[in-house]
């Protein structure tokens, strides 16, 4: 199976990885076989060197990148702005399709992804690869009435890492979010509609994903380290990307944009409760 890798630019720590992972995941029975992207990396590896080094076929043409491909793999993770654009003609293909995390940078964004994939009747979704940590397998979702995420990075782009597992876990009906932490140590509180909560902190580069999940009934589950996440979220994609199955719901990675967006307008406006 040829995998077709989009990007903004190549030079990335997703490009530079997933070829090889992606080989060894599927045993050889998946490959990135052709890449393009709109630019060269502003201070890495041009797109022709980034060739060379990684041993994947770059192509000029986004178009013979699509004709060549089974399916299609849209990156640019820390560009989200640029994904409408790029998905314009991959969403056209009708050719199964994946793109990375963060989806986009409003809920308005995401619903016209969404829409230019319906219209081309393209199979597409995207999510953050911590939503698939082990410790989330098998885990018993009925009766949860608050989780507490903590976790590495900046606000600016990590955040989605623990807004994803809450809403797979706790649903995507959130009401409203309020920004808490501090410069350092940024956090977020989300409101449910029926009154559950959630909450998450971000305490920089040496703090694992972890999350406590209370229950209505006298129950709680500790998730000290999230652990596998991104070798089963690449077994997913691939398993997407052979049989159609797999694929996130619409509505979920909606709601995610949505609250990622709002919080980022909480963060301008702290102690204030922002509607979702």
């Amino acid at each position: 199976m040829k995998i077709g890798m989009i990007d903004y630019y190549l030079d990335e720590w997703h490009a530079n990885n997933y070829p090889k992972m992606i080989r060894e995941l599927s045993d050889g029975k998946a490959e990135i076989g052709l890449a393009w992207a709109k630019k060269d990396s502003a201070d890495g590896l041009s797109n022709a060197a980034w060739s060379q080094t990684y041993g994947v076929s770059i192509t000029d043409s986004l178009e013979t990148l699509i004709d060549q491909s089974d399916c299609l793999l849209l990156l640019s993770p820390d560009n989200p702005e640029m994904h409408e654009e790029l998905a314009e003609l991959p969403l056209k293909s009708g050719k199964r399709t994946f793109i990375d995390k963060t989806f986009a940078p409003s809920k308005a964004a995401a619903e016209r992804i969404f829409e230019m994939a319906d219209k081309g009747r393209t199979p597409m979704y995207s999510c953050s690869a911590l939503r698939f940590s082990k410790e989330f397998e098998g885990l018993d979702l009925s009766g949860i009435d608050l989780v507490a995420g903590r976790g590495p990075g900046a606000f600016s782009n990590y955040l989605i890492h623990q807004v994803e597992p809450i809403v797979s876990l706790m649903g995507a009906d959130v009401r409203r979010v309020l920004y808490t932490g501090t410069p350092q140590t940024p956090g977020l509180l989300m409101d449910y509609a029926d009154g559950r909560r959630a909450s998450l902190n971000l305490f920089g580069w040496d703090c694992p994903f972890s999350f406590a999940i209370g229950y209505n009934q006298d129950k709680t589950v500790v998730v000290n380290e999230c652990t596998e996440y991104f070798e089963r979220f690449l077994k997913n994609m691939i398993y997407f990307f052979q049989t159609g199955d797999g694929a996130i719901p619409a509505e979920e990675t909606i709601s995610i944009m949505a609250v990622l967006e709002h919080a980022y307008e909480a963060q301008r406006s702290p102690e204030n409760w922002i509607t979702v």
